[in-house]
């Protein structure tokens, strides 16, 4: 008999620990409810590397994800829907940038915050945008460059 209630508050604790390990991991990957701040939108020409669950970054700092993104089948333009934390505020002059963490980093949309004092509200489109790089074509460049 005392075996089993081992047996079953060792397994109480190992569950308890898992799902405390599966909240932890909820939050730092972003998918934690409540919080989700306001959306905005903005039109790339190229968004290589940008997908639902995106981080969106002020000064390097998680502000927000990409929450959609579509093709317009009129422009061919691709356009992001992301959320904003409800305690930032975007000056509607600022510009959204498709970066990149590194050379085998991901991609990540940067918010440039320009000097406005008027600020985006739920549903703006930012207009000032800057899509992906790719690497292999400024290698090109390079290449085609000390050539010549």
């Amino acid at each position: 008999m005392a075996e089993n209630t081992t047996e079953v508050l060792v397994g109480g604790a190992v569950l308890a620990l898992a799902i405390g390990f599966g909240i932890y991991a909820g939050k730092i990957a972003g998918l934690a409810p409540g919080g989700a701040g306001y959306p905005l939108t903005a039109s790339f020409r190229a968004a290589d590397g940008i997908q639902i669950g995106t981080d969106v970054r002020l000064a390097g700092v998680k502000v927000g994800t990409v929450t959609d993104i579509a093709l317009n089948p009129e422009s061919y333009r691709a356009i992001a829907t992301f959320s904003v934390s409800d305690g930032v505020k975007v000056p509607d002059d600022s510009a959204v940038l498709i970066s990149s963490e590194g050379l085998l980093g991901g991609n990540y949309l940067e918010l440039s915050p320009g000097g406005s004092e008027f600020y985006l509200e739920s549903g703006d489109e930012v207009l000032e945008t800057q899509g992906s790089i790719s690497l292999v074509a400024l290698l090109m460049k390079f290449v085609t460059k000390t050539g010549e």
